[in-house]
């Protein structure tokens, strides 16, 4: 009996003895650094850094934020790939891709091979607004009132998911809208407050503003879950039109080749920072809400969106850019 304890006793020593899978490896041995395909001071930015503090931490080395921003994400993906550093992690949303490969024919990296899904981070929220000037209350006016005038209606969207699904809702509803597309959108918001745009699809934190202050009414987020900062405001499918949900998230991606137990261990630690609620706090005041699942849940996730993409392009009749 006194042996047999003794086994045990030793068994146990020996197991607790044993580093977490990607703590074994030694990872990370210095400072990390996180490519970020957008300007300082955008949300997915604040998400990064807000992460990347609470990973320091966690990790006890620095982690550094590198801004690349450039069209469609690719400056920051080019860099990330080409750049093959064990302690570089790109921290984006899944345009690049579930949206690119749709837009260009040929792209200077492997979405699947050199782009490895480790965990989403948060939820960006969409929104679909109308001009007060409009008169529209809800989603079944905007669609009833299109019906009614076809072609007199305009809008508009941010490029990206938002314009991929306004564009696809139009034509599965069979609805006839002027598009205006602007290099800049930040004029966007003036012409919609002031009734020269029917209807603007963009992220739900720039919209809010407007919508306090009169000069919009919001009709649905194209999340599925309500946003804390607007929790009134319905989902997509709560307002009947499941058709325009897509979640705008974002997250962490590997190198090709990651290690599989390090993969695991980079999701584990961002859950724990995620569990901090002043993070929940900051991100819903920049129109983000916390999600930070499993590696599973976030391959889900692309691969869904992916899907979703891939078909409105083919209803829209779009064609890859050389």
């Amino acid at each position: 009996m006194v042996v047999r304890l003794a086994l045990l006793v030793g068994v146990a020593a020996a197991l607790a003895a044993v580093p977490p899978p990607a703590r074994a490896q030694g990872w990370p041995q210095r400072t990390v650094k996180l490519i970020v395909p957008l300007p300082p001071g955008t949300a997915t930015d604040v998400t990064a850094r807000l992460y990347g503090e609470r990973l320091s931490a966690r990790w006890g080395k620095s982690v550094v934020i590198e801004n690349r921003p450039g069209p469609d994400a690719m400056v920051a993906v080019t860099s990330f790939v080409s750049g093959r550093d064990d302690h570089t992690l790109l921290f984006s949303f899944g345009g690049p891709i579930t949206i690119n490969p749709v837009l260009h024919e040929k792209l200077p990296y492997d979405p699947e091979r050199d782009l490895v899904p480790i965990v989403s981070a948060s939820d960006s929220f969409i929104a679909v607004a109308v001009t007060a000037a409009l008169g529209v209350a809800s989603m079944d006016d905007l669609v009833k009132r299109a019906k009614a005038e076809p072609g007199k209606l305009n809008w508009a969207a941010t490029a990206g998911l938002p314009q991929f699904a306004f564009a696809g809702f139009q034509k599965s509803a069979g609805l006839d809208m002027t598009k205006v597309s602007y290099r800049d959108f930040t004029p966007a918001f003036q012409d919609v407050s002031e009734g020269r745009i029917s209807v603007a699809a963009t992220g739900l934190v720039t919209l809010l503003p407007l919508a306090r202050a009169g000069k919009v009414r919001l009709l649905l987020v194209n999340n599925r879950t309500r946003s804390p900062a607007a929790p009134e405001i319905p989902t997509a499918s709560e307002a009947g039109y499941p058709e325009l949900a897509v979640d705008g998230f974002q997250g962490f991606f590997g190198w090709r080749d990651m290690p599989a137990e390090l993969r695991q261990q980079i999701a584990v630690d961002v859950r724990a920072a995620a569990a901090d609620p002043a993070l929940g706090a900051r991100l819903s005041s920049i129109g983000q809400a916390v999600r930070a699942g499993t590696t599973d849940d976030f391959v889900a996730m692309i691969e869904e969106q992916r899907a979703k993409i891939a078909a409105i392009a083919r209803a829209i009749g779009l064609k890859p850019q050389p």
